[in-house]
């Protein structure tokens, strides 16, 4: 049975074609929403891209008939614009009077409901909005057409039970081949049925295809450590060895705070950049979210600017040149990250002006990459040139963008969409090491 589907403004910002996604059902949206979009629309973030998006777009329809009637949509369904009446808002509760947005689109979805057969279905991002509806006997959904299922989300990492003589085969030959599904680059940890202390690590070769089954054997990482950082846990060796793997132009990285998904992949690109030059320039970037209230602007320059929000980065490169130094090795890693910068090795900008560039041969990493949205993360990864690497960070635990959740934001959805592609690589940590505090804290609040 067809329903109809009324839309609230935050569908929208979210999503610019969310209109056109419902088949062959009939959309609504209230004419409110039309005035909402007129506010955001000269914002110039995303929210005012897309609401100017979809301006255009309801532009673009209004040419075919008129919007009040409805317009049929490619997909066969109806669009159409409608009008909040007075009357109807009078029929809402005491609680809910005025003339307010939220109020304005219940009361159209309610007529609709009386004026109709069909099933009419309020969606909208604001839970409180759909916790309204309810109470007025609407029906009401979130928008999930983008979200991924976070219970089922791709780990990169399993466990796979085989006999004695498959490990053994896997150091004597340089690889075996397994019956099972595996994904391309998947990280492997080999047990012996007969003996778990029996292991070894592997990874599924993605040149020969994942349909092939045939495992390799982990690369051994030098003694003295990446950056001279050495793995403390089996989830950092698998995630140096597809940092370190230059066939693998994707590199996505999550876990929970301390985890160390941040230094492993600064490390990792020193020592490709300045070790191995095998990269031009090592590129960090981060959202530029805050986390609770912002304090407002800050002066300077573009430098002082980035100063706080990029001061996470800065506290990894102190603990990767301490480390140096503590270790009495003098080196090209003494001269800090300041130095690095003036050499051209090192840059670290904020993701504002990104879009329209062409990024060739660098190691490109986006910190905190759960608080972009899909679109954002598009973005991104379209601006890679030739030879570039682009490693994504973060913990969809630690969101404060307010339009993203763990299920649609962009290091969700990239992390989903590319675990079939040979050219990607994911490994979710597990173990905290930054200190047993940060560890105990991160597992118990």
């Amino acid at each position: 049975m067809k329903k109809t589907f009324v839309l609230d403004t935050n569908v929208l910002l979210h999503d610019p074609n969310a209109m056109l996604r419902f088949e062959d059902n009939e959309v609504v949206l209230p004419i409110t929403v039309i005035e909402e979009l007129d506010r955001f629309k000269k914002r110039p973030e995303e929210v005012g891209r897309n609401a100017r998006l979809v301006s255009r777009t309801l532009d673009q329809l209004r040419l075919q008939g008129s919007l009040t009637g409805g317009i049929q949509l490619d997909s066969g369904g109806l669009l159409h614009v409608a009008l909040c009446h007075r009357e109807t808002l009078r029929q809402l509760p005491p609680e809910l009077e005025g003339d307010q947005a939220d109020n304005a689109i219940l009361a159209v979805a309610l007529e609709l409901k009386q004026q109709s057969d069909r099933p009419v279905v309020l969606v909208s991002k604001d839970t409180n909005l759909r916790i309204k509806a309810d109470t007025l006997g609407l029906l009401a959904e979130d928008y999930e057409t983008d979200k991924i299922d976070v219970s089922d989300l791709y780990t990169g990492v399993d466990q796979v039970l085989v006999n004695a003589e498959t490990i053994d085969s896997l150091f004597k030959q340089g690889a075996v081949t397994l019956e099972g599904k595996f994904y391309p680059n998947q990280a492997l940890t080999l047990v012996d049925v007969t003996n778990p202390n029996h292991t070894a690590l592997a990874l599924v070769d993605s040149q020969s295809g994942p349909q092939s089954g045939l495992i390799v054997p982990l690369a051994k990482l030098p003694h003295a450590g990446i950056s001279r950082i050495q793995a403390r846990n089996r989830e950092q060796q698998f995630a140096f060895a597809l940092l370190l793997n230059d066939a693998i132009p994707l590199v996505t990285l999550v876990g929970k705070a301390g985890t160390g998904k941040t230094l492993v992949a600064i490390a990792a690109g020193l020592h490709k950049v300045a070790d191995e030059q095998h990269y031009s320039r090592l590129l960090i970037s981060r959202p530029v979210v805050p986390m609770g209230r912002d304090i407002g602007y800050l002066p300077g320059d573009m430098n002082e600017k980035l100063t706080p929000w990029m001061q996470p980065l800065y506290d990894n490169f102190d603990l990767i040149f301490n480390t140096q130094e503590m270790k009495g090795q003098a080196s090209h890693w003494r001269r800090g990250h300041e130095e690095l910068a003036d050499m051209g090795l090192l840059q670290i900008e904020a993701l504002t002006y990104i879009r329209g560039r062409t990024i060739p041969k660098q190691f490109f990493i986006i910190d905190e990459a759960q608080n972009l949205t899909p679109h954002e993360v598009k973005t991104i990864l379209t601006r890679a040139g030739e030879g570039t690497k682009i490693v994504l960070t973060g913990d969809t635990a630690q969101i404060d963008n307010p339009y993203v959740d763990a299920a649609s934001n962009g290091l969700t959805y990239a992390i989903e969409r590319f675990r079939h592609e040979p050219l990607a690589g994911h490994v979710t940590l597990y173990q905290g090491e930054r200190s047993d505090l940060a560890a105990r804290a991160a597992t118990l609040l």
